[in-house]
């Protein structure tokens, strides 16, 4: 769901400078530097490509001179029409009515496609031949599975977005056309190379080497447990540490003195991280420095979502109470990684916590790879009428990931997430993205079976989605496509829809490497982790799960102005519904319902299983009026049994019940 919202006149003029950007071009790093020597040096092709999706070991490795671009359907009049009308959804029309998806000239890899919209159209891709396309596949079979190499899991479709992460890499050019009439959202994410890198273009009919490759991807991505060992094979080292960590203390898991690099972090029980309150952090430090690479709630380093485990991904995450990092962290002379418990010194107990940290004697190429830092950003509620900031960094490095954590402070539809994100690299406008859910590689927020639940996939995923608290938060790591910079990276993401005016809640984890640490991090306390419960709760009818008893047809409409579906409910003789109250904590609360009052409205009353809350109260007006706020009772919600029902009453002509949203206010 998209609402029209303004744009500042700065990011406007900004947004030219995206004329330019196929002027860019790159080369490969030097050639004493570990990735070219693992990458074959002076070559691309599609075999690098891959190799980086699964050759974890690469991640700190810079590569220079790169210029990493999106082409992507924004409203370029900043509107919000991202692609529902399709204006802005093409380059250009070819006389024979072909329309222009993606048209860049110089040497580079396409590394990610994205779309919610995909159709049965055909796709033309013209690879170092602007006359002959090099091969032609239907749009949807991008993302199908049945269009070898185009498969899973580097290909898919999942919480209402659809995505590839195939690489296809050109040597001179490429272009990407449509037979189709109409194309809508699409995001195209590339990098450019400089002329004479050598760069194999991309054919369909993958050699015995490449098909190799990607089998290794599926084999890697497709484990139902992944441990440090498949992604570092050779001999590494594990040092094991209990901690007994007290209330106001801090306890070090890790410390090494001379060079080396970290290649895994466990933390068992990861349930000791979680909490409302998030007060136990995680701080690391590289070569003694005055500044921590890392200092941020420890659960929000390892994915959690508003103080629960949320996160299995390839690289963080959290499973069988075990919170895992396998992201490669090398350093010159010394590392230490410790956990704080924030908690006063007069809180009782302590935390009993066990980590594992594998790590090698390998120092870090200061030459050829950066050191790993995150970046904490809290803000509540954001800034008025600017958009939260996710990274705004210093030196030379490369982006590799985002974890946001959104919540309303307003409760109802989480619009919010209308916002776009926004990437300028060295001073310079890279990237602009069409909504915040399509920034994770999903789509369609608060639609059933899309953007409405948690689910972690290797490179990205949703971290919750409750509209009842007004939240949601999600994850993307960029390896294959990692956002060089050789001076400078800022990062932002709106909070829709209108301007950046909708007031929320904003945390955000950066994740990087670098030559220099961040200046710009937050440090955490008790004021900033707290997670936000609100008084008030709207449930929407769409995502809450019913139970019907007897016959009771059901229309949804879009027509009522709450920024969700209505419910049309026409109930036949004796027919109640019940609708669980998951999301609603235990507590005492005042039950009101949004309806619309009609000539054809019913009486309802409400229930708690067999014990009924109010009194008959009628929906019945002589013409359409919505009522907002009808009190319907007092109610204690239980720590069991967390459900209302509905019961009808009706006759001839009063037999409907239009419901908006059902809304808990704490007494």
């Amino acid at each position: 769901m998209k609402y029209n919202f303004l744009k500042s006149s700065i990011i406007r003029l900004i947004a030219l400078t995206m004329i330019v950007l196929p002027l860019f071009f790159c080369q490969c790093r030097n050639s004493d530097s570990p990735t070219l020597k693992l990458k074959n040096a002076g070559s691309h092709s599609l075999t690098t490509e891959i190799r980086a999706l699964y050759d974890i070991s690469l991640l700190p490795s810079y590569l220079e001179d790169t210029k990493n671009a999106q082409i992507s359907t924004y409203d370029t009049t900043w509107g919000n029409d991202d692609g529902f009308s399709g204006k802005y959804s093409y380059l250009r029309k070819n006389s024979d009515g072909c329309l222009v998806l993606f048209d860049v000239k110089g040497s580079g890899v396409i590394n990610r496609i994205w779309t919610p919209t995909p159709n049965e159209d055909t796709l033309d891709f013209f690879i170092d031949d602007t006359q002959k396309a090099s091969f032609s596949i239907c749009y949807m079979d991008l993302f199908s599975g049945k269009k070898y190499p185009f498969i899973a899991p580097l290909c898919g479709n999942q919480l209402g977005g659809f995505y590839c992460y195939l690489p296809i890499p050109f040597s001179s050019s490429c272009r990407i056309q449509s037979r189709g009439k109409l194309e809508q959202f699409h995001q195209i994410g590339y990098r450019l190379y400089k002329p004479g890198s050598g760069v194999k273009p991309f054919n369909i009919t993958l050699n015995d080497e490449e098909r190799k490759e990607l089998d290794k991807i599926i084999s890697l991505w497709g484990k139902s447990t992944r441990s440090v060992h498949d992604f570092y094979p050779g001999n590494i080292k594990l040092k094991e540490t209990g901690i007994d960590l007290l209330p106001g203390k801090t306890g070090i898991a890790f410390e090494k003195k001379g060079g080396g690099r970290i290649l895994g972090i466990e933390i068992t029980p990861a349930s000791a991280l979680a909490g409302l309150k998030k007060n136990t952090d995680i701080r690391i430090t590289w070569n003694g420095e005055a500044k921590p690479a890392v200092y941020c709630p420890a659960g929000d380093f390892f994915g959690f979502a508003f103080g629960a485990s949320a996160m299995q991904s390839l690289l963080l995450g959290t499973k069988t109470d075990t919170a895992y990092s396998y992201i490669p962290m090398p350093f010159e002379s010394s590392a230490r990684i410790e956990l704080i418990n924030r908690n006063s010194d007069k809180s009782p107990g302590s935390l009993n916590i066990k980590a594992r940290v594998w790590y090698s004697d390998e120092k870090r190429d200061t030459s050829g790879e950066g050191k790993f830092y995150a970046t904490w950003q809290k803000e509540s509620p954001v800034k008025d009428g600017a958009p939260h900031t996710i990274a705004d960094i210093h030196g030379k490095g490369h982006f590799i990931g985002t974890i946001l954590q959104a919540q309303g402070l307003k409760t109802g539809m989480t619009i919010f997430f209308e916002g776009d994100d926004s990437l300028s690299i060295d001073g310079n406008f890279r990237m602009h993205g069409t909504g915040s859910e399509d920034y994770f590689n999903g789509g369609w927020y608060a639609m059933m079976d899309r953007w409405d639940d948690r689910m972690s996939l290797p490179l990205h995923g949703c971290l919750g989605y409750s509209l009842p608290f007004c939240r949601t938060g999600g994850y993307r790591f960029y390896i294959s496509d990692k956002l060089s910079f050789s001076k400078s990276l800022f990062l932002s993401i709106e909070h829709g829809p209108v301007g950046n005016r909708f007031p929320a809640d904003y945390s955000s984890l950066g994740l990087y490497y670098s030559d220099a640490p961040d200046v710009n991090n937050v440090l955490p306390k008790a004021e900033n982790t707290t997670v936000f419960i609100p008084d008030t709760l709207y449930i929407y009818p769409q995502l809450t799960e019913f139970t019907i008893y007897g016959k009771v047809n059901i229309e949804t409409t879009w027509k009522y102005g709450t920024g969700g579906e209505s419910y049309l409910f026409t109930p036949g003789p004796d027919s109640w519904i019940r609708m669980s109250l998951r999301d609603i904590p235990a507590g005492s609360y005042s039950i009101y319902f949004d309806i619309l009052g009609s000539p054809e409205g019913c009486e309802f009353s409400l229930w708690h299983r067999q014990k009924r809350l109010s009194e008959w109260i009628s929906s019945f007006k002589g013409q359409d009026l919505r009522e907002p706020f009808v009190h319907v009772c007092d109610f204690t919600v239980p720590e069991t049994n967390k459900s209302i029902s509905i019961r009808f009453r009706q006759d001839k002509e009063k037999q409907k019940l239009l419901l908006n949203r059902v809304i808990f206010i704490k007494n």
